[in-house]
């Protein structure tokens, strides 16, 4: 018999049916199982009941919420067989030809987290579902545990060798360090170094034995990252200082090197001239006489000048190609004893075991005046052939720089520059493991396997073989796949790709080994490094010194963990000796007490992590006897409400961290009360019911018992007090809707019919759908409150004669809203309007008639203080008498002038700011800064009009006349009865809070003069302005474009300062006014410049309305460099390099060749001094040349 399925009741239509006409009243009613008993069954306060209440919640057989069942009980396992003799044909949609399908529309609707999430009856979905999930729980919980860092997670992976970390800025130390220890030569070495006797208690601080350990913790250290701070601090380097790789590796050598020379042992002594040092001869030879002239010079790394997609190939033959000296050019030859052609050569007579190529990536571009770095494209062989570079010294028989020598070198190494600058960047290494012919990326700390050069670098162990597609063949088995080109691009900072076309035929490449005619490109590569590919070696004989190239694999041999990673064995000649590749014994002692800090912190995590998993079995088994049993199955069952919030935190507390919580230092957390389920009287919200979960008793004992999950109420306590509030306000929200219907049905006064006045703004704001005036619980406020009475009614309780904001309604309306507002008391459209204020508006306007006329008399009566007395202009008032009075009342006198009726006359004048207790004047008429704001000058004339229309102080009379001065000179000036208060004047200029300052404009020569000649240097003022008009005298330096453009501001002005405004502040409003840089303003005052731009206008004792003298003086371009985006900006410092260091201390370049470069720093390096003959390059303690013999001059 087939299944039986039900099928879903199909959903109630939404929305209005056909020709149905939407309405508010049912809109508002929102007919819900909560709150649908509102105005239905229940039309008074008195009339709620217990399920009522329920209702509100949720907690009511009424409300229809299932009681879903749990989810995360036990159940029985449902058995999936079917009868294998009923055969079932499947039709559309996935369903059986015999299907049955049940329709039922009492189906429950199906439990989900949407649905249930506010179904008081439904526990599902509140976060049981990851503690079903054992070890998802288990993970969540040990993190949450503060165990701390995992020190497992830095235990070292057996395939890949050990990083290094980057102390800040170190990460050209720790590339060069991660290839010299894979070169075994030089490690051995390193290893075989010991301290002489006399130093025997500094040795472990010295560089030396440092290397030793962190070569030693790179063989045998059980972590992924060492940590090379000792290093750092032996050399005295600066971990925040990004420093040059070419030059520490230049540096470190020479120090390794004379570390190496006090050993007792001969080829230590030598081990880095044996294994890096080259030799390199510069000759000159004569056209005419035939003579050669040659001096050999010993190098560590070849510097290659580069060029866009050259090889490099290319570019050692322009190192060492020939160059012509003719013309003005020609070579002073000894023998000739005169000016010859001759040609200057570079040749190679020996080359080193491993080959360094530092590539001359920094140059100086002139147009910036500062150091670029090039991003030319280099390409560069897998294997190279020296031989044809090399040309043997005929005075020699072969050996091994010789042309019978096999100058085969393969690459063992790329450093890699990432950035697009010379000042800052980021090293990384690409080295060739020759232990296990694996290429690694060294990026500090992080270590990738590359399967090859220019392959898209990863993370972790996965390697994509971007030309092999990591082993899987596409085409079918049995098909090589054809490599699209041979040329590929170190992993650069750059997107470009260079390719070169495909190979003619197909070739098959195996993982981990590229062919050896792949050419690389790269515009980052910084140093190359190759090592001699030796010959096989011989059975007859003995053979040569082991170095970086002796490690030919065997892959027969057993495999021995040599440069740091597992792989076969080197020859049988390295593997003899058991101390070649052992580190010294101090150096293991440091490894191994790192290896054993190590184990012991991995075994101590390992024990607390078993604690912590031991408890969580423990609170797991407990935490699900709780949650597998709360459900209720019904009303009738004994239950608790508790807040869905509370039970979440339970489930989710132990998986937070304790940091995150207020008490950290608890072992059990306690859940922090939250009453999100009850109100205010203590009770179950009826708003708060999405909040709420009915919870079995039995359950919430249990929990109980151990945690503390807050406040929880029976489910029949509900609050009745705000279910009758909520009730008021949801049966309000039903009837004003019916209300305001009825209202708009009756509101128009009809023709010849009287109505009643009602305020607009309450009628508009009272007839929306929830009006913003309703208060809560209060109702609507009345047409007639405080807000909108005095749109109908004045203030003497009548008609108001502003119509504008009321309107008419009939008397039917009328009779609805007094029903509502029994208290309001409307005014009839027949009422007149209030006879008091039309009486006043009347007498309003008459008063306005008087006052206009009045002070049009008064403007006539006094027509020159009303257009003169605040200009300042007393040109026309010399041998008049005049009168001061403050200006502040002239402000107000002409205030009032322009509108009489609604400012006020001024009732008197004032002039007692004008004279001191000694009833002395507190100003001086002669002294033009005296003549501020603050007073006015106006003809006596007018001012005994002012006497007979105002009250008036005392006269202040003065009047300007030819008169002499104390010296006897005739001048025009100020006589006055009155004397000046000296002690007063001052007083009151010190005595402001704002005032309005003068800055003058000077010319090149600063002038003098004080406050004694302040008239004098008034009439000074217009000549300096007439000699700052013209162009500045600069002293011949390039002037800023924001300088040209200020030529023609030539104004003196004045700014309004304070007591508290500082010198930078005037300067930062000159700037903003005038446009003249603050660097290009030298302000005076007295004649003293003012040079503290900190100091305020107070301490300097800035008078009111005093003077302040500027100068503005040319800003040299000299001095500043232009950025990119054109602002001025200054040249860049010059970084010290390892100044203060112990390289620095300890280098010797004698045995270093010519360094012309620049760093990554962008610094010159001032190694070489040419010769003015020969114009070859000598060492700068020279005093002869190398070359000619002529004397060099000292730099």
């Amino acid at each position: 018999m087939p299944q039986k399925r039900k099928r879903r009741t199909s959903p109630a239509p939404k929305g209005l049916a056909a020709g149905e006409q939407l309405k508010r009243a049912k809109l508002a009613a929102a007919d819900s199982s909560t709150w649908g008993w509102v105005d239905t069954e229940v039309s008074n306060a008195s009339q709620i009941t217990l399920e009522h209440r329920l209702m509100t919640c949720g907690l009511s057989k009424c409300n229809k919420n299932p009681f879903c069942g749990n989810r995360c009980a036990l159940k029985p396992a449902k058995s999936s067989h079917t009868p294998a003799d009923e055969t079932q044909t499947v039709v559309a949609n996935g369903e059986l030809e015999n299907d049955l399908i049940v329709v039922s529309d009492d189906e429950s609707p199906p439990c989900n987290k949407k649905v249930c999430k506010n179904n008081p009856n439904c526990l599902n979905y509140l976060g049981q579902q990851q503690w079903e999930d054992e070890e998802t729980a288990g993970q969540l919980f040990i993190k949450a545990s503060d165990l701390g860092f995992n020190p497992i997670l830095n235990s070292r992976d057996p395939e890949f060798p050990v990083g290094l970390k980057n102390l800040g800025a170190t990460c050209y130390a720790n590339a060069f360090l991660q290839v010299w220890f894979r070169d075994l030569a030089f490690r051995r070495g390193v290893y075989q170094c010991q301290p002489s006797q006399d130093t025997e208690n500094s040795f472990e601080d010295s560089p030396v034995f440092q290397l030793q350990v962190t070569f030693a913790a790179l063989q045998e250290s059980t972590q992924n990252v060492y940590n090379p701070v000792k290093f750092a601090e032996s050399l005295k380097l600066s971990t925040s200082e990004q420093q040059d790789a070419q030059e520490f590796s230049k540096l470190f050598m020479s120090h390794l090197d004379n570390e190496f020379q006090k050993q007792h042992a001969p080829a230590l002594r030598t081990l880095v001239s044996n294994q890096f040092q080259g030799e390199l001869v510069y000759g000159t030879h004569c056209h005419n006489c035939r003579s050669k002239s040659e001096r050999s010079s010993d190098f560590l790394e070849l510097e290659i000048n580069i060029e866009n997609n050259a090889r490099l190939e290319d570019r050692i033959a322009a190192l060492l190609q020939n160059e012509k000296l003719t013309g003005d050019n020609r070579y002073s030859c000894s023998n000739c004893a005169s000016l010859q052609d001759a040609t200057r050569y570079t040749e190679l007579r020996s080359l080193p075991p491993v080959l360094h190529f530092s590539l001359l990536r920094f140059v100086y571009d002139f147009d910036s005046m500062e150091r670029k770095k090039s991003k030319h494209n280099l390409l560069f062989p897998k294997v190279l052939d020296m031989s044809k570079f090399v040309k043997a010294d005929k005075g020699t028989s072969g050996g091994e720089g010789g042309e019978g020598a096999a100058n085969i070198y393969e690459l063992r190494g790329v450093l890699l520059h990432k950035g697009p600058s010379a000042y800052h960047g980021h090293y990384e290494a690409q080295v060739l493991d020759t232990a296990s012919k694996t290429w690694f990326q060294f990026d500090d700390e992080v270590v990738t396997r590359i399967d090859f050069l220019g392959e898209k670098r990863y993370t972790g162990k996965d390697v994509v073989d971007v030309l092999n597609d990591s082993g899987t063949n596409k085409k079918g088995a049995g098909q090589p796949r054809a490599r699209p080109a041979k040329k590929r691009r170190i992993d650069d900072s750059d997107d470009e790709i260079f390719e070169s076309p495909p190979p003619t035929e197909v070739q098959v490449s195996l993982p981990g080994k590229a062919p050896e005619g792949d050419v690389f490109s790269s515009r980052d590569a910084y140093m190359l490094i190759y090592a001699r590919k030796e010959k096989e070696p011989s059975t007859v004989g003995h053979a040569p010194t082991p170095n970086l190239a002796e490690s030919t694999l065997d892959p027969n041999s057993a495999s021995t963990l040599i440069n740091g990673t597992s792989g076969p064995c080197v020859d049988s000649q390295i593997a003899s000796d058991p101390t070649d590749l052992v580190p010294p014994q101090r150096a293991r002692d440091v490894v191994k007490t790192l290896n054993a800090k190590h184990d012991e912190a991995c075994e101590h995590y390992s024990r607390r992590e078993k604690e912590v998993k031991e408890h969580f079995a423990e609170l797991r088994e407990w935490i699900r006897s709780v949650y597998i049993h709360w459900h209720v199955a019904s009303v009738e069952e004994d239950a608790v409400v508790v807040s869905r919030q509370v039970l979440e935190h339970w489930l989710e507390k132990p998986f937070v961290k304790p940091e995150e919580h207020k008490s950290p230092g608890d072992a059990e957390l306690q859940v922090v009360p939250t009453p999100d389920i009850l109100c205010s009287h203590g009770g179950l919200h009826p708003y708060k019911a999405s909040n709420m979960k009915r919870m079995s008793k039995k359950a919430y004992e249990k929990l109980s018992l151990r945690e503390d999950i807050g406040p929880v109420r029976s489910p029949q306590q509900v609050c009745e007090i705000c279910v009758e509030e909520f009730f008021t306000e949801r049966l309000y929200q039903i009837e004003h809707p019916r209300s305001v219907a009825q209202f708009d049905e009756m509101c128009d006064v009809q023709q010849g019919e009287s109505g009643y006045w009602i305020s607009k703004a309450w009628l508009k704001g009272w007839r929306v759908q929830k009006p913003r005036m309703h208060v809560p619980l209060h109702g609507d406020p009345s047409p007639d409150s405080s807000e909108f009475r005095g749109h109908v009614r004045c203030e003497h309780d009548q008609l108001s004669l502003v119509s504008t904001a009321r309107r008419s309604i009939s008397s039917q309306a009328c009779e609805i809203l007094t029903k509502l507002f029994p208290d309001w008391v409307p005014l009839s459209t027949n009422q007149e309007p209030c006879a008091i204020c039309e009486a006043y508006i009347h007498n309003s306007k008459e008063d306005k008639r008087e006052l206009r006329k009045k002070a049009e008399d008064e403007k006539a009566r006094l027509r020159h203080m009303h257009d003169n007395a605040l200009i300042g202009n007393t040109l026309l008032l010399e041998n008049v008498p005049c009168a001061v009075l403050p200006a502040e009342f002239v402000r107000i006198w002409r205030k009032w002038l322009s509108r009489p009726a609604e400012i006020p006359r001024p009732d008197k004048v004032d002039t007692s700011p004008l004279f001191c207790q000694h009833n002395h004047l507190v100003f001086d008429p002669n002294a033009p800064n005296d003549w501020d704001s603050d007073v006015a000058l106006i003809q006596m004339s007018e001012w005994i009009i002012l006497q007979d229309l105002y009250s008036c102080g005392p006269t202040a009379a003065v009047e300007k006349k030819l008169a002499e001065d104390s010296m006897g000179v005739l001048d025009t000036r100020f006589v006055h009865d009155t004397p000046v208060c000296h002690d007063c004047r001052l007083k009151r200029r010190r005595d402001y809070n704002l005032t309005d300052i003068t800055v003058r404009f000077l010319s090149s020569k600063p002038i003098t003069g004080g406050e004694h000649d302040e008239g004098l240097a008034q009439q000074r003022g217009s000549q300096h302005t007439k000699q700052e008009s013209g162009p500045r005298a600069t002293g011949g330096t390039r002037q800023s474009k924001r300088i040209r453009q200020g030529r023609d501001r030539r104004e003196n002005t004045r700014l309004r300062i304070s007591k508290l405004t500082t010198v930078k502040d005037i300067k930062v409003k000159l700037h903003e006014s005038f446009k003249i840089p603050t660097i290009c303003q030298r302000l005076f005052y007295k004649d003293q410049e003012l040079q503290d731009n900190a100091v305020t206008v107070e301490s300097l004792g800035i008078l009111m309305n005093d003077t302040l003298d500027l100068r503005e003086e040319a800003e040299n371009e000299d001095n500043l460099s232009n950025s990119p985006d054109g602002r001025a900006s200054k040249r860049r410092k010059e970084e010290k390099g390892f100044g203060g260091t112990l390289l620095a201390a300890s280098a010797s370049y004698a045995s270093l060749p010519p360094d012309t470069s620049t760093s990554s720093e962008g610094e010159g390096h001032e190694s070489a001094k040419p010769c003015p003959v020969c114009t070859y390059d000598n060492p700068l303690d020279n005093l002869f040349c190398d070359m000619c013999g002529k004397k060099v001059d000292s730099a």
